[in-house]
């Protein structure tokens, strides 16, 4: 009997091992289904309201209609580094079934991120974007879906390897914000560079400009030498001062070979 026992013990432990190991975490199942994104897309009609940066009160509302969610590159490998992910029921949204995901920074003051996905589809039918203070920045929702999904063909481009390196080199005493690193440089139509900066669902705009740029929310600038450096996006004043604010140089022919065609996108 004891040796009976002994044999299905270590069997009880391989079985529930395999059970841990065949169980995917909630950040797992949120990489699926944005992966899933890139080929498969609801479409219907969705109400997309933007509120970051804030607007002046001659320009129009931040709510438009449009038969799809708005393109963000979001990238799971670096969600899964960057955000703790959690799932929990909701609603339905356009009188599907969906689960809701909501992911927080792990660290710094990066914008969090709420995503509603279609539970039969697996694709998202609605997102939120809320600042480190909880302001709504921007909200897409389907309010109306077609009976069945599209086939699409959306590329997230690879991180090129040795970027982060290069833009260290070319921009001596950069502080990348907490949990952001460089994902893409492209060339500015007015001039200069644009380095896309990103942790996976959030993205800054990193500009050497020949050209300084106005104050605003969301935005900080500064010269050096006879370029200036602006960072621009959902972070609060102090960080994106901070990433500026010991840049002993700028050097742009550093950054050549990494510098995709105008009009590319994340």
């Amino acid at each position: 009997m004891r040796a009976v026992r002994r044999a299905r013990f270590p069997l009880l432990l391989l079985m529930l091992g395999l059970s841990g190991v065949a169980h995917a975490s909630d950040a797992d199942d949120l990489a699926s289904a944005l992966r899933q994104a890139r080929t498969l897309a609801a479409r219907g009609t969705a109400e997309v309201s933007v509120y970051f940066p804030p607007r002046a009160a001659s320009t129009p509302g931040p709510t438009r209609t449009a038969d799809r969610l708005p393109v963000v590159p979001f990238r799971p490998a670096l969600i899964n580094q960057h955000f703790t992910v959690t799932r929990a029921d909701a609603p339905p949204v356009a009188g599907r079934d969906v689960t809701r995901f909501d992911l927080t920074p792990k660290v710094g003051q990066a914008a969090c991120w709420t995503l509603w996905v279609d539970r039969a589809w697996n694709v998202p039918l609605a997102f939120e974007e809320r600042g480190a203070d909880g302001t709504l920045a921007r909200r897409a929702v389907f309010t109306r879906v077609n009976p069945r999904p599209v086939r699409i063909n959306r590329l997230v481009p690879p991180v090129p390897a040795g970027l982060r390196a290069a833009v260290l080199a070319a921009l001596p005493g950069l502080r990348l914000p907490p949990g952001f690193m460089p994902t893409g440089i492209s060339a500015r139509e007015n001039g200069g560079l644009k380095v896309t900066l990103g942790d996976g669902a959030n993205v800054l705009a990193l500009v050497l400009a020949p050209r300084n740029v106005r104050a605003a929310p969301g935005v900080a600038s500064r010269r050096v030498g006879d370029s200036f450096v602006w960072l621009v996006g959902n972070l609060p004043d102090g960080p994106l001062r901070a990433a500026l604010a010991d840049i002993r140089a700028v050097d742009g022919g550093r950054l050549g070979t990494f510098v995709r065609e105008n009009g590319s996108k994340e």
